[in-house]
């Protein structure tokens, strides 16, 4: 699915993220409401002029157990504090699909790959 949008308020969640060096923004998401996958995104911050790209994740998280929907979003290049806050993520290419790692040491070096692919495109895109 291109083109899917989503706004809510920044939650806590397990930051299992943070641990592998990839902290992530997490937004609850209802059933239905993006396609499942791994996309090249962009991020707006309420309150904040300029947006970052990102890379998100619709889904359960199956590789570390996750059990409810989400979207989860890696910014590039933000530095600060996003809990409690407002945001709008636009979801603008899928990767890939969600899947199951079976380490977190693959599910890190699979996100690198993707972080890779996407910097590459918007170096392209220059």
């Amino acid at each position: 699915m291109k083109g899917c949008v989503v706004e809510g308020v920044v939650t806590r969640g397990r930051q299992i993220g943070q641990t592998i060096g990839f902290p992530t923004a997490n937004l609850p998401l209802q059933e239905g409401a993006c396609a499942p996958g791994v996309y090249r995104s962009r991020v707006t911050i309420e309150g904040d002029v300029r947006s970052y790209e990102a890379m998100s994740n619709v889904g359960y998280n199956p590789s570390v157990g996750g059990a409810e929907l989400r979207l989860e979003s890696h910014l590039f290049g933000f530095v600060g504090e996003l809990y409690g806050r407002r945001i709008r993520v636009e979801l603008l290419e899928k990767l890939r699909d969600e899947r199951r790692f079976e380490s977190l040491e693959e599910l890190s070096r699979q996100l690198d790959a993707d972080r890779q692919q996407i910097l590459d495109e918007l170096e392209n895109k220059l």
